[in-house]
């Protein structure tokens, strides 16, 4: 789902412009390579799309990895094994589309946000600073984020595609089939009677 621009002049990235062709304040030989950055096949507009939806997901997935990281460390009690290790899987799964989805950002001109501020900021999902160690608050918690996730992943499938960039939308799709099938076993965990 892409960002309404609110108030910014038309065309205008609702996160910032991302690409260095776009950076205020240059030097002189920052001005000279943003003057080699085209945005491939896209127009102005449609990386403005791209660019926002890359943004967002890939500090998205940042912070679904941190979150990830912590339920591992932080699970108590009977179903800790069991946690412990499918967090880890969970996370093996999901980080191979941070950096290619990053590099798809610099591949079309663009730049990835990294610190942590930009993470809070961009990200649709919260890495808790409290500590959990509920299985069932962990898992539902999961459950959640995966499942808004994975619609965000689909709806910008859509949108980058209506942008004019297919190889996007394409990836879009195939990151959107991991975090469903992470979802479905997120699930599949919490529906055990036994979690109770």
């Amino acid at each position: 789902m892409t960002k309404k621009s609110g108030g910014k002049k038309a065309g205008a990235n609702p996160v910032g412009k991302t690409d260095a062709a776009h950076q205020e304040g240059v030097n002189n030989q920052e001005a000279k390579f943003a003057q080699l950055i085209d945005h491939s096949y896209l127009d102005e507009q449609g990386f403005d799309v791209v660019a926002e939806s890359l943004q967002r997901n890939l500090t998205t997935t940042i912070c679904l990895y941190l979150k990830l990281k912590k339920f591992h460390w932080d699970i108590r009690g009977r179903h800790f094994r069991d946690l412990h290790l499918a967090y880890d899987d969970f996370i093996a799964k999901i980080f191979p589309s941070i950096d290619e989805q990053a590099e798809r950002l610099v591949m079309l001109g663009g730049s990835p946000v990294s610190a942590p501020a930009d993470l809070e900021r961009y990200s649709t999902v919260r890495v808790p600073t409290e500590t959990i160690h509920d299985a069932r608050e962990q898992l539902t918690a999961l459950v959640d984020d995966f499942t808004r996730v994975a619609r965000g992943y689909r709806d910008d499938s859509k949108a980058v595609d209506d942008a004019g960039d297919p190889a996007t939308s394409d990836m879009y799709n195939a990151i959107l089939h991991i975090m469903d099938e992470v979802r479905w076993m997120l699930q599949a965990m919490l529906d055990d009677a036994r979690m109770d």
